[in-house]
């Protein structure tokens, strides 16, 4: 963990390139070659970045031991059509990962299988000394099974978190500092914030993680806001400036050479 939030602003600001089982039609053009993006993102200096283990074990050795590296262990879909655990913390640790990730979801008829996971790899991982970091998204089923970002179902999913042994709890943002900071507030262990769906522009991607700065939480893991950015090195540059540096969102993208509004 310590190399994970090495940073001196004890923030973390994260890349996830774990993207895969909710875009089996269409995948987006930042995932369409992933050795490619990964060399763009490694060279905005990202605090870690998280990814499934067989891109891990196939393109990850350029980087291994410069960047660190978090493994995603599940699988799932926002409507519960799949739930798989992929990965072993034995195997994540034998690949050289310095903490593995369960992404989980709760709220709906299966938020007790998915803590029985959780619950599962932190006892597994607490065994040889790997951070767990929980990902949790709650859902509106009467909705079509629609990830929320509410205060009421974000502060549950945090304490899903706690209660469960997570050592780093990631959930969506609630669009509210105020709200985000209180909920934070409550928890004995690290929280940060998702990336959030694809903004219009960069522009707006940065005020949100301004937002999310503001809260007082630790830092972010980014995903399509980067990888599905026309330069996702420039991108990466910009959202470390608003993290680390607390930086403006315009201040950010003319600090990562990009100037104006940002592109989408």
């Amino acid at each position: 963990l310590n190399r994970i939030f090495a940073h001196p602003s004890k923030r973390l600001c994260s890349v996830a390139v774990d993207h895969l089982v909710g875009y089996q039609k269409g995948l987006p053009h930042g995932l369409h070659n992933v050795p490619e993006t990964l060399r763009q993102v490694a060279e905005g200096k990202p605090d870690a970045v998280t990814m499934l283990k067989g891109m891990a074990k196939s393109a990850w050795e350029p980087y291994a031991g410069r960047i660190p590296l978090i493994i995603q262990s599940v699988c799932f879909t926002a409507d519960d059509a799949m739930i798989e655990n992929v990965t072993t913390p034995e195997e994540a640790l034998r690949l050289g990962a310095d903490a593995i990730a369960v992404s989980l979801g709760v709220r709906g008829p299966n938020e007790g299988k998915f803590l029985k996971i959780l619950s599962q790899m932190v006892e597994e991982a607490d065994r040889i000394g790997l951070p767990v970091m929980s990902h949790i998204y709650p859902r509106d089923f009467s909705k079509g099974a629609t990830i929320v970002h509410d205060p009421e179902n974000i502060l549950w999913a945090v304490r899903c978190g706690i209660e469960f042994g997570a050592d780093v709890i990631k959930v969506p943002f609630t669009g509210d500092a105020k709200s985000f900071r209180e909920i934070a507030a409550t928890s004995p262990v690290p929280v940060v914030a998702a990336g959030g769906p694809r903004c219009e522009t960069l522009l707006e991607a940065l005020g949100m993680m301004a937002k999310v700065v503001e809260s007082g939480v630790h830092g972010a893991t980014i995903g399509r806001n980067i990888w599905g950015a026309p330069d996702p090195t420039r991108a990466l540059v910009a959202f470390r400036a608003v993290i680390h540096d607390q930086m403006t969102p315009a201040a950010a993208l003319k600090a990562a050479g990009l100037g104006g509004a940002g592109k989408k």
